[in-house]
């Protein structure tokens, strides 16, 4: 990911290259163990509850991290250069989740994460750990930033207040972080050689730090640490990307000595034409029953979770339960209590009402607050002075939700000024937008793409308006409609009204990159900014997110 650091972010995605074979792999067949659920007692379970389907979110939240505080599922995602950053997903049934709010309230890390002087596309959240501590009631966040250090945030609810508690010096690469029994705080780290730190009683310092296992070369690459205290024994779960599961386990302490198992390599996954589930976690419902919550490579959308139900051998290996041989398109839901209330959609009618943006919008890179404002509304006014989209500040995004899905937007663009852009884009490495522009006092809806980047993350294309047409008055209606399923032959098309009831299709459908090396998929992503100069603001009234 990071490319002035080869050693860590090649191995990465040499093995993410690789990764084409689809069959499924060999896994080991289950049995009971004491104090973890049998494969029996699981069935038992699952057979009076209804079935889920996967990916159980068609949405882009990728190195999950998952764990269960009393009733309640918490999650976490990478968010790379999108600002807060490290989500926290909540769901009462492993099933259904909604955005709770996020661990990392602003990438405070450098002025390239401001988009001053300087981007962090591709930086900032990568894989890293969420945990709950029973003896202070709090949440902790951990994760390394640019190879440099590794922060952890607290919290004492999962939706926050969340502060930075402390900076470590070393940065633990793909960390899981561990609560152990005894209330120490463990956390498994590193790529292909992996170590496990001791940190001290308050969680700000290292104690210790210990090389406990090197993969061997018939591996390859293994990373994603996820750290786990399950029945006196410890385990690391690593994925080997972008194909396999591997764990380690020790029986002598958090230090080891480990053993390797392989849990699952070449698995044919839920979803068609996407990859192999990996990089993800192990969690266990309130009856015993496991699960692992994987993501699965689906570009051009991104990484999408999905759900399995695990069961143990004998001697204290999780397995990955198949259906024909492969990741299961469905099986029967969690059996868990009735939750409290249904969860919040992620998709649906925004209004920008109450005080703060919800939880389930993220800005590119960090916002210039002075500019933007919710109430009545969203109200962007220009922060930067650009013709390069991939520059302007205030740029808001929202995942996609898959397969296909239409955002539509109500936008008041009465106070643009002469050389103003504002709009609704499909923001990646490829982009596109359809929106205003406006120039020596008039108003046109256009369509532009061919916005590029090029793999070191500089712009290589601004875009080239295809399509435009004039609009009167001061409200236009702007819609796009992405289909994201896995593939190389899946597009954007763009539309327009001016009563929002008519739309009228504006350009040519816009083709999505489904490369994966910009990590995350498509989103879409309300703009506005200047070409001549600051001043001009819109008001976007509306936000809608919906499906076929």
């Amino acid at each position: 990911m990071d490319l002035s650091c080869p050693n860590q972010a090649w191995s990465r995605r040499r093995a993410l290259t690789a990764a084409t074979g689809l069959a499924a792999g060999a896994l080991l067949p289950p049995a009971a163990v004491p104090g973890i659920a049998s494969a029996a007692a699981q069935r038992a379970d699952l057979a009076t509850a209804a079935a889920y389907t996967n990916p159980v979110i068609w949405q882009d939240f990728a190195d999950i991290d998952v764990i269960r505080v009393g009733d309640t599922f918490y999650a976490s995602a990478s968010t790379m250069h999108y600002s807060p950053g490290a989500p926290v997903l909540r769901s009462y049934d492993l099933v259904n989740w909604e955005v709770a709010g996020h661990s990392v309230p602003v990438l405070d890390f450098g002025a390239k994460y401001d988009l001053n002087g300087a981007r962090g596309y591709v930086r900032g959240i990568w894989a890293s750990s969420l945990a709950y501590r029973p003896s202070n009631r709090t949440f902790y966040w951990l994760g390394q930033i640019d190879f440099a250090r590794t922060y952890v945030y607290t919290a004492t609810a999962a939706e926050g207040p969340w502060n930075r508690l402390t900076t470590i010096s070393t940065p633990y690469y793909d960390a899981g972080l561990l609560v152990d029994s005894d209330d120490t705080l463990y956390v498994a780290y590193g790529n292909t050689t992996i170590s496990v730190a001791q940190l001290s009683p308050d969680g700000r310092t290292q104690v210790r730090t210990q090389q406990v296992f090197t993969t061997p070369s018939s591996v390859g690459t293994l990373e994603g640490s996820r750290f786990y205290k399950i029945n006196g024994q410890y385990y690391i779960f690593l994925t080997r990307p972008a194909n396999g599961q591997y764990i380690l386990k020790s029986s002598r302490g958090p230090f080891g000595p480990y053993t390797m198992r392989q849990v699952l390599l070449d698995l044919r996954g839920p979803i068609p034409g996407g990859g192999v589930p990996h990089q993800g976690g192990l969690v266990q419902t309130q009856n015993g029953a496991w699960y692992y919550m994987a993501f699965v490579d689906a570009y051009p959308g991104g990484r999408m979770p999905a759900l399995a139900p695990v069961t143990w051998t004998s001697d204290g290996w999780p397995v990955v339960q198949l259906v024909d041989g492969s990741w299961g398109t469905s099986y029967p839901s969690p059996a868990v209590p009735p939750p409290p209330r249904p969860v919040t959609p992620m998709t649906g009618v925004d209004t920008f009402d109450g005080s703060t943006l919800k939880p389930r919008w993220e800005w590119n890179h960090n916002p210039d607050n002075t500019k933007w404002s919710v109430g009545n509304g969203l109200t962007l006014r220009t922060a930067t002075v650009t013709n390069d989209l991939y520059w302007a500040r205030n740029t808001l995004t929202h995942r996609i939700q898959g397969p296909v899905s239409t955002a539509t937007v109500q936008l008041d663009h009465s106070a643009m000024r002469d050389g103003d852009r504002a709009g609704l884009a499909l923001l990646r490495d490829s982009s596109a937008w359809i929106g205003i522009s406006r120039d020596g006092g008039a108003a046109q809806v256009v369509v532009v793409n061919g916005l590029t980047m090029d793999g070191s993350w500089n712009t290589t294309g601004i875009g080239t308006e295809v399509a435009g047409a004039a609009v009167s008055g001061s409200r236009v209606w702007l819609r796009a409609s992405a289909d994201i399923r896995p593939g190389t032959a899946r597009h954007a098309t763009f539309s327009y009204s001016t009563d929002g009831a008519t739309f009228t299709r504006l350009g040519p459908a816009f083709p999505l990159g489904n490369d994966w090396r910009f990590f995350m998929g498509y989103r879409f992503a309300l703009f506005n900014h200047a070409t001549q100069a600051l001043g001009g603001a819109v008001r976007v009234t509306r936000f809608e997110l919906s499906t076929p």
